[in-house]
């Protein structure tokens, strides 16, 4: 009897061991769906915030939209979310008590997430990631954005609700990075342009489109336009590391996501991401004659410039040749070839400075550059408001950009005052935010011309 109670508790003992290596494995599963989904870059706040905790400040054209608690707090978090709940609040933008996400939170690419993977993220925020007693910062948006409930509207129109379904046409990896590209790692939400109504444009996916003060590039497999002069190699380089030389470097949001979540992808996750890429459908800008890439040559600013400025006295300095001179030949070098480790990269055979888009260079300018990837800590110091260094005007920035863009860009692109004040203040608005303050007085006179047709109806029958 007592030889079989111990085989009994052994086996007993066995099955425990079994499931919590099971229940290690799936909440291990979930932490690697939550970086590929970049979570962490989005809810916790910049600077050594508690991880998960929210309060992050997401600047949209609408507003600051704030990130919430996903801690397992019972209090502030989501400790209280059941897993259907929790499943519907990732794939469906709707909250447990029912209201609604903005789609900030890109639940228009979750919704592509499968119920395993829901399980494992839901298995990792409730037993791996450690509750934060932090209050939300409430998002309060102006008339009618505020109405949380016009979202479900929005999704009517624009949410392709649905699992990603693999096309048994393509091959295993091809589908992986499909699904990454589509889902966890939501790259459409910044890569691909908006409409009126601030939906993706489903015409032109991954074509590029604007982010606040930065332009996500596009990244179909247009050989022009895109990312199709690439090499697989090359974008798994950028991917991990945030820079290739001779093509471009990871700046703004770009840098977020290479820092907290794409440079911890598995090699062969990274390489399915390339693949599907260099597959997609090209879409082409019909301004580009050339890729971003292969513009510029090396120019050696100072022999033009020896006895011709003084010092920038109170900041007044307004040629291009002087401020480039001043404020960026010492790590870019005289003819803006860049450092030879490449740490501060060439200004020609760059992206940033052959696009028909400069906003990245300006941004670059304005906000800096700030990355951890790769083994190395990359850091551009700003020149905007909050510049360390040497704070430049809006025509002092404009006038710099022209000289990069003249001499090692695509020289038909123009920068102006007004462009650097627009980036500036945070990007393009969209012709919806500009229409919100009409939007109240629309509604009431709507109102009032609703209510006058019903009188005038009414006093015709008697």
């Amino acid at each position: 009897m007592k030889k079989q109670l111990g085989l009994a508790l052994t086996l007993l003992g066995l099955s425990g061991g079994a499931c919590a290596a099971d229940q290690g494995a799936l909440i291990k599963q979930g932490e690697r769906l939550a970086i590929a989904s970049d979570c962490q870059a989005c809810h916790t706040q910049p600077g050594g915030g508690t991880p998960f905790a929210g309060g992050y400040g997401i600047d949209s054209p609408m507003g600051v939209i704030y990130s919430t608690n996903i801690t397992p707090s019972t209090k502030d978090g989501i400790g209280g979310y059941s897993e259907r709940q929790f499943a519907r609040a990732v794939r469906e933008g709707v909250r447990a008590d029912g209201s609604y996400l903005y789609p900030a939170m890109p639940y228009t690419s979750y919704t592509k997430l499968s119920d395993e993977d829901i399980h494992a993220l839901y298995a990792y925020f409730m037993h791996a990631v450690k509750p934060a007693e932090q209050k939300n910062t409430p998002t309060e948006l102006p008339f009618p954005f505020n109405l949380r409930f016009s979202m479900a509207g929005w999704n009517l129109l624009f949410m392709d609700k649905g699992r990603f379904q693999p096309d048994a046409g393509q091959s295993e990896q091809w589908n992986r990075g499909a699904y990454l590209v589509n889902g966890p790692g939501h790259c459409d939400t910044c890569h691909t342009p908006r409409n009126l109504l601030m939906a993706e444009d489903a015409g032109r996916p991954l074509a590029g489109g604007m982010v606040g003060s930065w332009y996500a590039p596009n990244i179909t497999s247009d050989a022009v336009s895109g990312i199709g002069g690439w090499s697989n190699e090359q974008l798994v380089q950028y991917l991990k590391t945030g820079r290739v030389a001779g093509k471009n470097q990871a700046a703004g949001g770009m840098a977020e996501a290479v820092e907290n979540s794409l440079q911890y992808l598995p090699e062969q996750d990274l390489q399915a991401i390339a693949v599907y890429l260099k597959s997609t459908a090209p879409v082409r800008d019909p301004q580009d004659t050339r890729a971003a890439d292969g513009f510029g040559q090396a120019f050696n600013v100072e022999p033009a410039l020896r006895g011709l400025h003084a010092a920038n006295a109170n900041n007044t300095v307004a040629d291009g040749a002087a401020l480039f001179s001043g404020n960026c030949a010492s790590c870019h070098q005289p003819d803006g070839s860049g450092s030879k480790n490449q740490a501060y990269p060439s200004l020609f055979n760059n992206t940033a400075t052959g696009s028909g888009n400069p906003a990245n260079l300006i941004s670059a300018i304005l906000f800096g550059v700030q990355r951890k990837a790769g083994g190395e800590d990359v850091l551009m110091p700003n020149f905007g408001p909050q510049s360390y260094v040497n704070p430049l005007s809006d025509k002092q920035i404009a006038a710099v950009s022209n000289y990069v863009l003249q001499h090692y860009g695509n020289p038909a692109v123009k920068v102006s005052e007004a462009d650097v004040a627009e980036l500036r203040n945070g990007g393009p608005v969209p012709l919806l935010a500009r229409l919100q303050p009409y939007m109240a007085p629309g509604i009431g006179a709507a109102a009032v011309l609703l209510l006058a047709l019903i009188w005038l109806c009414g006093r015709k029958r008697r």
